[in-house]
């Protein structure tokens, strides 16, 4: 449980771990992932494996420090309007206190985000009564921007149910754009001061070419499917996140957090196991990625383990593209 952390190893092995969000906060890395449920049930499109119940927090003084897990921080059981299925989460931490968004799907079987509150990094957290009003789908990312701003990113395809709200109501069993169509891109709302609400509507950010031509529904390689990140670098903001039935990370940039963003290019090559999800985060002037994958389980989609690596940049703000196994596993 106390093991060190190593590049492109599990940071735990006594859980299942995935969807890492990380952060510095108080001077030390504190990992916000969802926690896999042991369980051998069916995959299928719409997620119904992955079936998490809690959260756990973990966290390391640094990169030659023990992780700890705090244990568990908030349960399904907890939260008055959710029914099930608390998948990736963030956290957040303004107005003196900790904020970790999530999202779960209510009593009709619609996802939607949560916040709950707590005074302390590694919780526990108290949710709120209800769902975030007009919040819908999955994979909450919240970033504060210098000016204290507070941005909230989500959205994904498939058991997301993004592609069932393109009307900005629910229509169950609604398709996606057509493949030669402007793909789905996720939302983005800029959030209350007390983070407990949305200020506007969320709006659907657009994600171009270098041309400045919409990425298209058809384009695997490069679409948006789940999983976005937002971070922050010399001035540009970067909003990475997962191409789904392509396995990679990929990233796009763009001045305006909100965008529209400029595809750039890959992250992160395919992990072992269907999903891919992240964070990036800086630390002692250094930056990293946080990731998962099933090599754990030795391939078992729905249990997975959360790893690291360092991220480096080109002198021009591009990415270098990470292998995940360089040793060849």
């Amino acid at each position: 449980m106390n093991q060190l952390p190593k590049p492109n190893e599990p940071l735990v092995t006594h859980i299942y771990t995935a969807d890492p969000s990380a952060h510095v906060f108080e001077g030390k890395i504190y990992i916000y992932p969802s926690h896999d449920l042991d369980h051998n049930g069916p995959d299928n499109d719409n997620g119904d494996q992955y079936a998490m119940e809690d959260y756990h927090v973990l966290s390391i003084e640094n990169f030659e420090s023990p992780v700890t897990d705090h244990g568990q921080v908030l349960h399904l059981s907890e939260i008055p309007w959710a029914s099930q299925q608390l998948w990736a989460p963030d956290a957040a931490y303004k107005n003196n206190t900790y904020y970790l968004f999530f999202p779960a799907r209510d009593r009709e079987g619609v996802f939607r985000l949560g916040v709950a509150t707590a005074s302390s990094p590694a919780g526990p957290f108290s949710p709120q009564p209800d769902y975030i009003p007009g919040s819908f789908s999955i994979d909450p990312a919240v970033f504060v921007d210098e000016d204290d701003r507070a941005y909230i990113y989500f959205g994904g395809l498939w058991g997301g149910q993004l592609e069932q709200w393109q009307t900005g109501t629910f229509r169950p069993g609604a398709e996606g754009p057509a493949l030669d169509q402007p793909a789905l891109g996720p939302r983005v709302a800029l959030l209350s001061e007390d983070m407990l609400s949305l200020q506007e509507a969320p709006q659907e950010i657009s994600i171009v070419d270098e041309e400045g031509n919409p990425i298209l529904a058809g384009d695997e390689d490069r679409r948006y499917f789940e999983g976005p990140w937002v971070h922050k670098y010399n001035g540009h903001y970067y909003l990475s996140y997962s191409t789904g039935t392509k396995h990679t990370l990929v990233y796009a940039v763009s001045k305006h957090p909100a965008g529209p963003f400029t595809f750039k290019g890959e992250i992160l090559s395919p992990v072992i196991g269907w999903t891919t999800h992240h964070s990036i985060v800086q630390f002692e002037e250094k930056w990293y990625l946080f990731y998962h994958d099933s090599s754990l389980s030795e391939g078992v989609n729905h249990k997975r383990c959360v790893k690291y690596t360092e991220l480096h940049y080109n002198p021009d703000g591009t990415i270098q593209k990470i292998n995940p196994y360089p040793s060849g596993e």
